[in-house]
């Protein structure tokens, strides 16, 4: 029963990412494993990191999931 929910969590923020306004996240990938969500990618700004990190923080507080943060800034 875990597993379905991590698995939930993942795809619902990876379409929360896809339907992003900001067009630079909505290419960023997540990952599950673990008890973790990690979220991955390059982005131009800082701003947009943190954007993406916050859009997918919910998902993750309300379901007991940490969040990584690995998006790179070029």
């Amino acid at each position: 029963m875990i597993e379905v929910v991590a698995e939930d969590i993942q795809l619902r923020a990876q379409c929360a990412l896809r339907n992003s306004p900001i067009y630079e996240i909505r290419d960023l990938q997540v990952e599950q494993g673990d008890g973790v969500l990690c979220i991955s990618g390059i982005v131009s700004s800082f701003y947009h990191k943190q954007l993406a990190q916050e859009l997918v923080r919910s998902l993750c507080t309300n379901h007991k999931v940490q969040l990584v943060n690995s998006i790179r800034v070029r």
